[in-house]
């Protein structure tokens, strides 16, 4: 054996070495080429060991049917396996099939939802029921993800609430429906629904209740007209003991219930406390040539009506390229889509940092005075543009103590009600706070009008004001796609395309067959030394 067959021979058993312990799972890696490492563990989901005094269970209920109809499975059991080579053993994974494993009804019972999936069979189409969902358990506790079927936010999912399995806190959201002519149960059911598919637990509070200081953090649709002092004393003491909270309000009111009569908010004192915080919600409503377009009724030239689509500037499309990249609520923003929104102006106190999370276009302007929204009176929605034309600030973020709106002055009381308000805290706390001009953005108009990227902004908030901020900087770890499908300009994506094509039909196949012919050459001449050389 020649010293070239030693070393082939010694490479061979070093690779039939490393197989076995790979199979073994003793070794366990995977190469991540995606731009940012969007594959890769954080940090921080790396770090979870340390937080983890008992070992933790991750029981990934998957079909096989499903594992072997797609490559998606695969990729999740891979994420969670990286949970378990980094945890230092405080974490064990577990991939279960519940119906070869016979645990169907436990499991549903556990909330994992069944999923219903088309299937060929020897040329039949039929219908399977599929489970791929998530269980996390510790001590006596667990926590369920009921369907999973992507990564794009798998690992803030589990991230988040292994932390807060393990520090025994709730993901827990209180919302206050402040608006006469709105209830949770009757206008927000998309946003509950976001809510609790993102692991949080709503809880309805009604206005002038107490509001519990454990809560993590609290939503408020309007309220400028119908909280008093005394509801207001309640969100003011909560902030002050370190409550977070958003605001939705709006500063000019339009009656969606009754042909869309406009007119100035009447201020009860919500829009003073906000302005006391260092964020003022202008008494004017924003309009935009970046706008969504509602179904309209006009006279067509026979007599009858025609329905057509109208450009509405009342109802603000809120683009991704005026938002805050730095911030990471924004981070990943989408847009938003605001209705009747009126403009915010920053002011804060010297405790508190403020900042504009998203604006309007530049080409947006104001309705100051003489409010309509009714676009049968479109014509007098253009009055005021050349005066106050300009991009307007409409979402807002503050972080700091905030000066409290009561300080100095006396508890407010409500007639019929004997026992008095708690007293504010000797010293506030550092809180969280996000101001949106407008009321009715997570309201069932999103689903008139298909904008669902409203949803995804009021999680992606929730999970600001609940949160750690290393558990946060997950979410801005998106993949970015590398399809030709994802450039824009058809002219690049055109070239992009052709390049492709002729790269792999034409010029890889003409590389190979000339490195055929290379080769060959170099064996016929190797040939023919040697023919030489044993002639001689």
């Amino acid at each position: 054996m020649n010293k070239k067959q030693v070393s082939i021979l010694t490479l061979l058993v070093v690779g039939i070495f490393i197989l076995a312990l790979l199979n073994a799972q003793r070794i366990w890696s995977r190469i991540d080429l995606t731009e940012g490492k969007a594959y890769t563990l954080s940090k921080v989901s790396m770090d979870l060991y340390k937080e983890i005094p008992e070992r933790l269970t991750i029981t990934y209920y998957l079909s096989e049917k499903l594992a072997k109809l797609h490559p998606v499975p695969g990729e999740i059991e891979d994420l969670l396996k990286e949970y378990e080579a980094h945890s230092h053993g405080k974490i064990r994974v577990i991939v279960q099939d519940p119906v070869k494993a016979g645990t169907v009804g436990a499991v549903e019972q556990l909330g994992i939802q069944p999923q219903q999936i088309q299937t060929m069979e020897t040329d039949q189409a039929s219908v399977a029921t599929v489970y791929t969902g998530i269980v996390l358990e510790y001590l006596d506790k667990t926590v369920t993800i009921p369907v999973v079927f992507s990564l794009d936010t798998l690992e803030y999912d589990l991230t988040s609430r292994i932390r807060s399995l393990v520090r025994n806190t709730s993901r827990d959201v209180g919302v206050i429906v402040a608006q006469a002519d709105k209830t949770w149960s009757g206008d927000y059911n998309n946003l509950s629904q976001a809510l609790t598919q993102a692991g949080y637990q709503v809880r309805p509070i009604t206005a002038g209740d107490e509001i519990p200081d454990t809560l993590p953090e609290l939503f408020v649709f309007g309220g400028a007209e119908e909280l008093d002092d005394w509801a207001l004393y309640r969100i003011d003491r909560y902030i002050q003991e370190g409550g977070k909270v958003l605001f939705g309000v709006n500063g000019v009111f339009v009656d969606s219930r009754s042909n869309l009569e406009a007119r100035s908010v009447k201020d009860k004192g919500l829009l003073a406390m906000l302005s006391s915080y260092g964020v003022t919600v202008e008494p004017s409503l924003v309009l935009d040539k970046a706008a969504l377009t509602i179904p309209y009724q006009t006279m067509s030239p026979s007599g009858g009506m025609q329905l057509q689509l109208l450009r509405y500037p009342e109802w603000v499309a809120v683009l991704q390229q005026y938002a805050n990249k730095n911030n990471p609520i924004t981070a990943r923003f989408a847009g938003i889509d605001l209705y009747w929104p009126s403009p915010l102006k920053l002011a804060p106190p010297a405790t508190v940092q403020a900042e504009t999370l998203a604006s309007s276009t530049p080409d947006a302007w104001l309705m100051t005075k003489d409010f309509v929204a009714n676009p049968d009176m479109a014509m007098m929605f253009t009055a005021e543009r050349d005066k106050t034309q300009g991009q307007k600030p409409l979402v807002a973020a503050l972080t700091g103590t905030f000066p409290s709106w009561f300080a100095h002055k006396p508890k407010p009381t409500r007639p019929g009600v004997a026992q008095p308000l708690p007293d504010l805290p000797q010293a506030p706390k550092s809180s969280r706070i996000i101001v949106v001009g407008d009321g009715n953005f997570a309201t069932s108009l999103i689903q008139y009008t298909h904008s669902d990227r409203n949803l995804d902004f009021l999680v992606q908030a929730a999970d600001w004001l609940g949160n750690d901020g290393d558990i946060i900087a997950i979410h801005n770890r998106a993949p970015r796609v590398g399809r030709l499908d994802a450039i824009s300009d058809t002219a690049v994506r055109a070239q992009t395309a052709l390049f492709a094509q002729f790269l792999n039909v034409v010029l890889i196949p003409l590389l190979v067959i000339l490195f055929g012919i290379v080769r060959s050459l170099r064996r016929k001449s190797k040939g023919k030394e040697e023919a030489n050389v044993i002639s001689a």
